[in-house]
């Protein structure tokens, strides 16, 4: 499930970009700012909006440690801003002083690439400032550029649909025709691929243009082959010119940004769409995944940015922990458990829990004197939230493994009953499930389909304490 949780409305022009950084969010505009908001309740931080273009500003981007920011901008020039206190570090100026479309800093920092309208790539130095190398694409503007995890490559994308590989030296190792009207966007998943038939480890790259289509490719770099550029498949949805790509961090997800106002997931591995979120009104320009939280940023020309909670029972958190048949809870890993707290929007738990080495095992026999003596959590309620989600777990878990009396099960649902109730038809539900049916105006009995004589639930208490006895006898053998 996505969630929109924020939709953020402080830019008066097109958005033509969005960035996450491990605690902060930064977004560019036509109306030439940029803009830097807390990920903690999404309010802009005190040195907001930054002012330093001339001109519309296109792209935005963090460096790795999220302690520097770089903007670029129609004026031709690339700006870097100290994200502490909001100070301009340096304007950067491309040599042609042609427009700059697209900046990316390389995974160590030390060097930031900016691409420009006249199809010219400069390499930037970030210890000293100073231009590094320089370059230019044979045709074309240039519009996108992403690094690879270790840094000894880039790649960068062109208006006349050429995909090109350089390595760090500026030298062009490759070039690929990929869309044949334009590549708009492109991005390098942070985890590799590993082909295990040919021992070799792939780079994941995804790119889109101006064809509709979402291609992903596998990237393989290495001193006995060089490089080489394998398509794997193309991704469809899209009903217009897709604009924005972007894997999420555990790279199991790629989400894009479209013509037709829609922003649609994927799942990498099946190429299965898993959400198509459609709230913009204009076209979607940008989407970017959070580097360590479920969170999507997609930004379009309505003017404003949208901020999505990802559900990690979907294919987002590394060990997928919610699928129990692949992984016993008991097995799960501390990371394990951490991905199921942020699930389960206990995510402000999840040092706490690692600094207490809790595991799978450790997590189910968690007690509530285990959560205040042990673990310190001081407030009752949220003690009480934690043993509520654990005790859902057990019994999930529980649900799993064995067959459930039928009786225990609600009609409705077909899930364990928790707190049983009898309707006015005889039969027992649960009490949620049966308010929910009673709220939607169904008068008749789910079972009989007959008129329920009276809205009144009277508690099973008989079958609660049965429900309570085989759950406790489960759980010894568990």
């Amino acid at each position: 499930m996505a969630t929109l949780i924020r939709t953020l409305a402080d830019h008066s022009d097109d958005v033509n970009y969005c960035a996450f950084s491990s605690s902060c969010l930064a977004t560019c505009s036509l109306d030439k700012t940029v803009r830097v908001y807390s990920l903690n309740n999404f309010t802009e931080l005190p040195y907001s909006p930054l002012k330093g273009h001339t001109y519309a500003v296109h792209c935005c981007c963090f460096s790795p440690s999220g302690h520097i920011l770089a903007s670029c901008s129609t004026d031709g020039t690339t700006v870097v801003w100290d994200t502490r206190d909001g100070r301009m570090l340096a304007v950067l100026e491309q040599p042609s002083s042609s427009p700059v479309r697209v900046c990316r800093f390389s995974p160590n920092s030390t060097h930031l690439v900016s691409g420009a309208a006249d199809g010219s790539v400069v390499l930037w130095n970030m210890r000293s400032l100073k231009l590094y190398r320089s370059g230019n694409v044979k045709d074309g503007s240039l519009v996108a550029c992403a690094f690879s995890p270790n840094g000894n490559f880039f790649v960068t994308g062109s208006s006349c649909g050429d995909l090109t590989i350089w390595d760090d030296k500026m030298r062009c190792l490759y070039n690929e025709k990929a869309h044949d009207l334009g590549v708009t966007c492109c991005d390098i998943s942070s985890q590799p691929v590993s082909d295990a038939e040919h021992e070799f480890t792939y780079f994941q790259m995804a790119s889109c243009g101006q064809d509709y289509q979402i291609k992903l490719w596998l990237i393989l770099f290495a001193d006995f082959v060089g490089v080489e550029l394998k398509y794997k498949c193309t991704l469809s949805g899209h009903s217009a010119p897709v604009l924005a790509c972007a894997f999420s961090y555990d790279g199991q997800m790629l989400a894009s940004g479209s013509v037709d106002k829609c922003v649609i997931i994927y799942e990498t591995s099946t190429g299965n769409i898993l959400h198509t979120l459609s709230q913009h009104t204009r076209y979607v320009t940008t989407c970017g995944f959070a580097p360590h939280s479920p969170l999507l940023a997609t930004g379009s020309m309505d003017k404003t940015v949208n901020i999505w909670q990802l559900d990690l029972k979907q294919p987002c958190a590394g060990n997928m922990v919610e699928n129990e048949s692949k992984l016993a809870v008991k097995d799960w890993s501390e990371d394990d458990v951490s991905a199921w707290l942020c699930a389960q929007d206990l995510a402000d738990f999840v040092e706490l829990f690692k600094m207490n080495n809790i595991d799978g095992k450790e997590l189910l026999n968690l007690t509530k004197e285990g959560l205040t003596n042990e673990l310190k959590i001081e407030s009752l309620g949220l003690r009480s939230k934690v043993l509520q989600k654990i005790e859902e777990l057990r019994m999930k878990m529980i649900s799993a493994s064995v067959d459930i009396p039928d009786e225990f099960l609600c009609p409705i649902t077909r899930e364990l009953m928790k707190d049983p109730v009898i309707a006015a038809d005889g039969y027992s539900y649960e009490k949620e499930a049966m308010e929910n049916w009673i709220s939607n105006q169904r008068r008749s009995s789910p079972m009989t389909n007959l008129p329920l004589s009276s809205p009144m639930l009277t508690p099973n208490r008989t079958l609660k304490m049965a429900i309570s006895r085989w759950l406790e006898t489960q759980q010894k053998y568990n």
